[in-house]
């Protein structure tokens, strides 16, 4: 395990749970906390835990496979330099920062004869699939066009977008391919089609000290108007007590007393309208596959939730999905079916798909099975599309 954070926690507990199929050998984690904790939940030696990728490479090759969930700056050169050692390589998403990079992945993992697998979990979860399966079947004829629309949500973005990690481009990438190359790549999945001409618009219109309301301070612990705010870190935090998952608690230390050091002194404390952030809080895309279907996508940040929606319209009628439910609308005759998956909402590991994504790389390691949706050389048209949709972006609105 390359990586100890949030995803890399998830993928884990596949391995845990099927102990016959594969065990953890090791984890690399500078972080002390977190890697201590994900080597003593694997009852892993002392010289299985790696404070450094250099000190893990330097040593040979110590396992079949390996997990990489680092931050996206780093998985080109983690990637490569796993596959030059013979590793079969999962790998978190986005692929890498360019599109040249994720060539080269899939060129090294092709040349060395190992599985890359990139972890594109829709690829695996239940409604995703039914949508895919009910708009390919053929008995609405053929996709005329499809209109996709992406709330990250306000918690979420407020958390990872604005004071998180993720926040700058320089050390994440654009938010698009961070956040949405999940829904690229499902576009290009669903319509069965490569992009032909793409054209985007996005910007950082809302989180900047211009828009700080008169009261505000750097600080939300030290705000007049935070009692009223709707990005209150102290009221997501310390009230709701969400998106706490990830606070480091050293030993002798409290979840309550992790919060109250955000809120006081760590990244996580900060005003939104006075963070260092700089990727965009909007974007839409207009896409035009090369099967003549047209998509219009939409990223949304200002939202209460994050459930997809999703509109394919066809020959002979539509299909309506927004993560809770399909609605599928024949033209002839006119007839409605419908498809219900609020039993899946908020269920663990994304309905299962985070653990059937390691299963399918394990899967592809023994010879098994299927990858064709998941190995790289597929998923590089979704880097390929990443790519020219931030290019679109910049020339309209730099």
């Amino acid at each position: 395990m390359i990586g100890a954070g949030n995803r890399a926690r998830k993928y884990l507990e596949y391995i845990i749970s099927t102990p016959e199929r594969a065990r953890v050998v090791g984890v690399v984690e500078p972080n002390a906390l977190r890697r201590n904790a994900m080597a003593d939940h694997c009852n892993l030696p002392a010289e299985a835990r790696y404070d450094s990728v250099e000190n893990f490479f330097n040593a040979g090759k110590v396992a079949d496979g390996v997990i990489i969930a680092t931050p996206d700056i780093y998985h080109y050169e983690h990637s490569m330099r796993a596959i030059s050692l013979g590793y079969h390589v999962l790998l978190e998403k986005p692929i890498a920062q360019t599109d040249a990079e994720a060539a080269d992945i899939a060129r090294a993992a092709a040349e060395a004869g190992v599985v890359c697998n990139v972890c594109y979990v829709l690829h695996f979860h239940p409604y995703f699939v039914k949508l895919r399966e009910l708009a390919r079947s053929g008995r609405l004829g053929h996709i005329v066009s499809v209109s996709h629309r992406s709330p990250v949500g306000i918690d979420r973005s407020t958390h990872v977008y604005v004071r998180g990690a993720w926040g700058r481009k320089e050390t994440s990438g654009p938010l698009l391919t961070s956040k949405c190359c999940h829904d690229i790549d499902y576009i290009l999945w669903l319509t069965g089609s490569r992009c032909r001409n793409v054209s985007s618009y996005g910007s950082l219109g809302w989180f900047t000290p211009a828009n700080a309301p008169v009261g505000s301070a750097r600080r939300c612990i030290d705000c007049q108007v935070e009692d009223t705010c709707p990005y209150s870190a102290v009221d997501l935090y310390r009230r709701r007590r969400e998106w706490i998952s990830n606070f480091d608690v050293p030993e002798g230390m409290t979840m309550d007393d992790a919060i109250e050091r955000e809120l006081a002194s760590d990244p996580y404390g900060r005003c939104v309208y006075h963070c260092d952030n700089d990727v965009v809080d909007r974007q839409v895309v207009a896409m035009e596959m090369e099967s003549g279907v047209t998509v219009d996508f939409a990223m949304d940040l200002f939202t209460p939730d994050c459930r997809r929606t999703t509109r394919i319209i066809m020959t002979n009628g539509e299909i309506i999905g927004n993560e809770r439910t399909i609605t599928v609308n024949k033209l002839r005759p006119r007839e409605s079916e419908y498809y219900d998956f609020s039993d899946l909402v908020g269920t663990a590991f994304h309905a299962g798909a985070d653990l059937m994504t390691v299963g399918n790389f394990i899967d592809a390691i023994d010879g098994k099975g299927d990858d064709s949706c998941t190995d790289i050389c597929s998923a590089l048209e979704s880097q390929r599309t990443c790519d020219a949709i931030e290019e679109s972006r910049l020339k309209h609105n730099g």
